[in-house]
């Protein structure tokens, strides 16, 4: 019976480097092929709605941004029941602590996938709301993506260059370059909040 892998990114691309995770699938998706027996998705912070993905799949890869306390661009490789406790070490987020929440109640319902990696890069910047990826974090997509492909190969679960076919992604309107590219400068858009409602404004 053929394995069925999930390959699954989380994360906010509202904040910055948050966003990593996310767009280290969809740059997946847009280098590798992978069958029918792959599921690549953009599970943002979706939590306990990831749970169907999780109940169908043997094999699990997460890309996430994580706070290991190291230094920013540093890439971290965690694996089976070290998952979910790396992920809580040093909370970011809430989608982080939701994501804890869905691995905990798959393992309880008994269809948590057999094998988990988790693919780690630690931000640099999160505060930025509307933000890109920062340059440094933005250059370890392809080594994090390579790590996930190597795992899975060893695994029997082979890719080859081209794209994977995929409506689990976020619209294109919101992926990396359609949504950095299009981003107005800090002149030009407030990032702190409404100016309308700051105190003494006009």
């Amino acid at each position: 019976m053929t394995r069925q892998a999930l390959i699954l990114g989380i994360g906010n691309v509202l904040w910055a480097d948050e966003g990593f995770g996310v767009r280290c699938v969809e740059h997946l998706a847009e280098t590798l092929s992978y069958g029918a027996d792959v599921t690549v998705l953009d599970g943002g912070t979706q939590g306990l709605y990831l749970l169907p993905f999780l109940e169908a799949a043997d094999v699990m890869v997460v890309f996430d941004a994580v706070d290991y306390g190291l230094a920013p661009g540093t890439m971290k490789v965690v694996e089976g029941d070290a998952v979910p406790r790396f992920m809580g070490a040093k909370k970011m987020s809430l989608h982080q602590t939701g994501f804890q929440d869905v691995i905990a109640t798959a393992q309880l319902m008994g269809y948590c996938p057999g094998e988990l990696l988790l693919v780690g890069c630690q931000p640099e910047e999160l505060e930025d709301y509307g933000g890109g990826l920062r340059p440094q974090i933005a250059a370890r997509i392809p080594e994090a993506v390579r790590i996930g492909r190597e795992w899975l190969a060893a695994r029997g679960i082979h890719a080859t260059e081209g794209r994977t076919q995929t409506d689990a992604l976020a619209d294109a309107s919101i992926r990396q370059r359609a949504y950095e590219d299009g981003r107005p400068s800090e002149d030009e858009a407030c990032r702190t909040g409404d100016a309308r409602f700051f105190p003494g404004a006009a």
